[in-house]
């Protein structure tokens, strides 16, 4: 064919001509921040920079306790420190959930591409009414993987997975029992009221100073139930905040430690939750995120650290062993109920702000029947 003609170029003319602005793909480009805030003229431009933090007002930037979802700012350095260098970004309502710093605090120090307008915000050189995000690696990010994270896991399947895995998890910040409180208010922190978290169980909101053990107030549930495995709450699986979660301490009682499996009767505060002699079963929107710690904690406690060798079966009524099941129950759970933006985020947050360690099974939900057929 003669170099002369080629299709691809004929229809993106022809397209462009229409008024459709077809632009090809390898010839798209982003400016720098440094050039976003030289060219203060109202113009669209998509920048590419590092989130150095939230902007709170003209020469205020904090990179930490972030107040709303509004705001981010930008600067062609993640180290940048001057708030001259950094472009002052406004975060629409639609990117908020993943986007916004108070959703998302692991974005900080990431590299993104913002599409706006051109134009003063907080008085300062900004972008505003913006029409895409992306990069980051934000909680709708659907490859959330950190780099090489799970470099060594390549190719490999069943109790090879599983044992590079174990080697990769298990380097981690721990945390002690006191240090869960303050970590839960983050880690579960309800979206939708920076006030509150959400209790896994129940679903309800609850405000972050009700924490403590007086009937509505919400505790620390172990979802790996600690007497199975007797681990308690010493600093290891009893403090892991992968399956900590806050809980009310009604429903918390109920669930005691009692396995996993369909049927059962109601609990009290705690619609869609059932419960019998030897088995409890969540609400079904969450059922999935609770095999998944499930399945992380079988994998992180292999009895290679002083604490026991925790492993799933298929039963109930597991008692003090260290074991916990319904195996085939939780599999259907997991594949049912998918992780979502919640749980994703979750196990940023965990990583980037507390263990440094990730839950595999968010990230790779077909680890699951890989390691368990």
């Amino acid at each position: 064919m003669s170099r002369l003609f080629r299709p691809a170029l004929l229809v993106t003319a022809v397209l462009a001509l229409f008024g459709f602005g077809i632009t090809p793909s390898n010839a798209a480009t982003s400016i720098t921040v440094a050039t976003a805030i030289g060219r203060q003229d109202g113009s669209t431009a998509s920048v590419t920079g590092y989130v150095v933090g939230q902007p709170t007002a003209t020469t205020t930037v904090v990179r930490s306790n972030f107040p709303n979802d509004y705001a981010l700012a930008l600067a062609d350095s993640a180290s940048q420190t001057s708030t001259s260098s950094m472009l002052y970004v406004q975060i629409p309502s639609a990117f908020r959930a993943s986007y916004g710093l108070q959703s998302n605090p692991s974005l900080l120090g990431k590299q993104i591409t913002v599409t706006g307008a051109l134009t003063a915000y907080f008085s300062h050189p900004g972008l505003k009414n913006a029409t895409s995000f992306t990069g980051g690696g934000g909680s709708t990010d659907p490859d959330p993987d950190p780099g090489d994270y799970y470099a060594g896991t390549e190719g490999k399947t069943g109790a090879a997975l599983k044992s590079a895995l174990h080697t990769i998890i298990s380097n981690q910040t721990k945390l002690s029992y006191d240090q869960v409180w303050n970590a839960l208010k983050v880690t579960d922190q309800d979206p939708n009221n920076t006030a509150n978290v959400i209790e896994i169980y129940s679903g309800r909101s609850i405000s972050k100073s009700l924490n403590g053990g007086d009937a509505d107030d919400w505790n620390r549930e172990h979802v790996w139930a600690k007497s199975h495995g007797d681990f308690g709450t010493a600093t290891g699986p009893g403090t892991d905040i992968h399956h900590l979660r806050p809980e009310d301490v009604t429903v918390n009682s109920a669930r005691g430690n009692l396995d996993f499996d369909n049927g059962g009767t109601s609990v009290a505060q705690c619609s869609g939750c059932t419960a019998d002699s030897d088995s409890f079963a969540p609400r079904a929107a969450v059922r999935g995120d609770v095999a998944r710690m499930i399945f992380y904690m079988a994998v992180r406690y292999e009895g290679d650290d002083g604490f026991a060798n925790l492993e799933l079966n298929d039963s109930v009524g597991n008692g003090s062993a260290p074991y916990i099941g319904k195996l085939s129950v939780l599999k259907a759970w997991a594949a049912a109920d998918p992780p979502d933006a919640f749980e994703k985020n979750r196990n940023e947050v965990i990583y980037s702000q507390f263990q440094h360690n990730r839950n595999p099974f968010i990230d790779h939900p077909e680890w699951v029947s890989s390691i368990w057929p």
